[in-house]
């Protein structure tokens, strides 16, 4: 089957898992190329087969390791590339750290960070360099609903992401950009199993579906929303956290690390 010509192009990184693998879909199925981020180069290709296939579009495949600068700069190379404009951004790529923040080594910390707020940062710069020339584009930053809530350095990062893409929406809107923070809750994608967090801590009704909130972020980004919180519990419980005492949205302790220490903390998405 023949692309879509003419057709968007939208880059999206952790492409192969998880929410990434599904703003991948749905954006495939409203009619946009496609460029796939992620570090594995044999799921990225096997991911873009199955998206050309289905949907006729375009699907470049990009492996990167966004924890590594040669791997940031590989696609702010790709961003600023003029003859292949990028229209929508989707930064989705992160980790998860299984144990407490003292009890995580620092290099984890790092990649942690880089991950959830230097990499965003840097890819949001050079998206916006060729939206603004054109007057328009539309990013999204994955965040989470954990950004109203005092759960160590997760949180934090992730609040980062949320205040930046306010002022960002406000800032670049007017120019023609939207900027959105998606804040899902518990969502059914791998990233809790990379992490080998217990689900079970977490009852049913608090579990999203993948799909549900990709629509929905999509839809709250199009009509130009800083904040997409996914379904009404979710935007209950973080209208809630706001306005509680900190040590009481800093939930239950983490459990220590095993006694040899060797449990992983978990993995870059896609």
């Amino acid at each position: 089957m023949t692309a879509i010509a003419n057709a968007l192009t939208a880059l999206v990184t952790g492409a192969t898992a998880g929410l990434g693998a599904e703003f991948a879909r749905q954006l495939a199925e409203e009619g946009h190329h496609l460029v796939l981020v992620a570090r594995d180069a044999g799921r990225l290709r096997a991911t873009a087969d199955v998206l050309e296939r289905d949907y006729s579009i375009t699907a470049e495949v990009l492996p990167a390791d966004l924890a590594d600068d040669a791997g940031v700069a590989a696609v702010v190379e790709r961003l600023l590339d003029a003859a292949r404009p990028v229209d929508v951004l989707v930064n989705n790529a992160g980790i998860g750290l299984l144990h407490s923040f003292e009890k995580n080594g620092v290099e984890d910390e790092k990649r942690h960070l880089k991950l959830h707020v230097q990499t965003p940062m840097e890819l949001c710069h050079a998206a916006l360099q060729g939206m603004l020339r054109r007057g328009s584009g539309r990013i999204i930053n994955v965040a989470s609903v954990a950004a109203f809530a005092t759960r160590g350095s997760y949180s934090a990062a992730k609040a980062w992401q949320v205040s930046f893409s306010r002022w960002a929406n406000l800032a670049f809107a007017p120019r023609g950009v939207k900027v959105t923070a998606l804040c899902p809750g518990f969502t059914h994608t791998e990233f809790h199993d990379r992490m080998g967090m217990d689900k079970g801590v977490a009852p049913g009704w608090m579990w999203l579906d993948a799909g549900r909130v990709v629509r929905e972020a999509l839809a709250d980004n199009n009509r130009g929303k800083a904040v997409s919180i996914p379904s009404k519990r979710y935007k209950l419980v973080s209208a809630v956290a706001r306005i509680l005492p900190a040590s009481l949205t800093a939930g239950p302790p983490k459990k220590p690390l095993p006694a040899s220490g060797s449990r992983p903390n978990g993995d870059a998405a896609g």
